[in-house]
């Protein structure tokens, strides 16, 4: 909760610093990498910088969380600290990290907004920045705690056992603890940090979706390639896709995510898109295991069916659920050979040409809803399905890489 002398100044001064917000994130990353160029290459996502995305969600979360503290100050918002801890455990930040946050922070508002940057505007503001910071090193210190780690200390060696090329793009990679014991337990719909060094000697990191089953020995993460186009060509799935072979070892992290699976019976509509199919592979996975009789719908939309990732692995989970159906939606159907026919009635397939629309699907009221997929997507989906009468808690997502949805949804 912020202070009472803080509340009326930054309820004053956010229309102009939320104005500013994306010039001030822009001075900010420029100041920070500056002073700690390891960071960019050893932390933060290169490409993300180069396309401007990080420096969109580092403004758009803050301006969010100061505008729940005007607006809701008796509620933290738990799930917005949440998506980022799970985030930064993953990446290994420490606490200390956040003092170098701030320093260049708060001068990066200084430098933009001037001489409106009293010293009184600058402590509230400084104020909400620790109210924010401390909540997320708490959230991730419980994080680091749970895999019983050190601060920071997630990171194990893990090597390559199986490598399956699923499409052109699209490449699947299995992992198995170097040291020869069990892969660590996850849930589904965790997802792990990968690093690697590049022929510049920088570590690059970035996250994968676990697509296993969760009880598995092993892991299998799904890496899409990211070709040139309005961005530059992604640097570590560029990598792993030329250089990660059998035998080699690969650095992960341990498991996290806040978007997995709960437990119980009520229904559900797990949607994706894209390479945003591989959590649903593991949610699917842990169903088919655990004998799970609940009412299933599979929504996926990819460009052809020859970009479908796990496309047969995905008909097979979906037929052996009793109560699934499977709904596909392809921008180019082709003519690509036909998917395994289900072996029970129950299991129902349909295939439709265009993008997914989930408007006249039939759906409980009771549903629970996740997303996973390019923004466009969701936020389609999503509005769909709020149309229908779904309230918002139902819904969930995940997103891939800076997550720019924050506060929004």
């Amino acid at each position: 909760m912020l202070s009472e002398q803080s509340t009326p100044v930054v309820r004053a001064t956010l229309p102009a610093v939320g104005a500013a917000i994306d010039e001030i994130a822009t001075v900010f990353y420029r100041k920070l990498f500056a002073a700690h160029p390891d960071l960019l290459r050893d932390l933060f996502n290169r490409g993300n910088q180069a396309n401007g995305q990080q420096r969109q969600a580092l403004a758009g979360s803050i301006a969010a969380f100061a505008g729940m503290l005007l607006d809701h100050p008796d509620t933290r918002p738990d799930a917005m600290l949440a998506r980022i801890a799970h985030k930064h455990a993953s990446l290994g930040i420490t606490a200390d990290q956040y003092k170098i946050v701030n320093e260049h922070l708060l001068a990066a508002i200084s430098d933009v907004l001037g001489e409106a940057v009293t010293p009184q505007v600058a402590d509230a503001w400084d104020e909400v920045y620790w109210l924010m910071a401390n909540a997320l090193i708490a959230l991730e210190a419980r994080l680091y705690e749970q895999h019983g780690t050190p601060e920071g200390g997630t990171w194990r060696p893990m090597t390559v056992v199986a490598r399956h090329e699923e499409t052109p793009d699209a490449l699947a990679l299995t992992l198995r603890p170097a040291d020869g014991t069990p892969a660590p337990a996850f849930r589904p719909g965790h997802y792990v940090s990968v690093q690697v060094e590049l022929p510049d000697g920088a570590r690059q990191i970035r996250q994968y979706s676990l697509s296993s089953a969760p009880g598995c020995p092993e892991w299998r993460i799904t890496v899409k390639r990211v070709r040139a186009g309005d961005g530059p060509a992604g640097e570590v799935s560029s990598w792993l896709h030329e250089q990660a072979r059998v035998g080699d070892v690969l650095t992960a992290s341990a498991p996290f995510g806040d978007l997995t699976l709960p437990d119980g019976d009520g229904p559900l509509l797990l949607a994706s898109a894209g390479i945003g199919g591989t959590p649903m592979l593991a949610m699917l996975n842990h169903l088919v295991d655990s004998g799970s009789s609940r009412p299933v719908v599979v929504v996926h939309a990819d460009r052809t069916p020859t970009d479908h990732a796990h496309r047969d692995e995905l008909h097979a989970l979906v037929d052996e659920l009793p109560q699934a159906a499977l709904h596909l939606w392809y921008e180019d159907p082709g003519h690509a050979a036909p998917a395994p026919a289900p072996s029970s009635p129950s299991a129902r397939v349909t295939v439709s040409a265009g993008r997914a629309d989930v408007s006249a699907l039939p759906l409980p009221s009771d549903v629970t809803t996740y997303l996973c997929g390019p923004l466009p997507f969701m936020r389609t989906l999503r509005g769909a399905l709020l149309g229908r009468g779904l309230p918002p808690q139902a819904i969930h997502y995940e997103v891939f890489g800076p997550d720019l949805w924050l506060g929004q949804s």
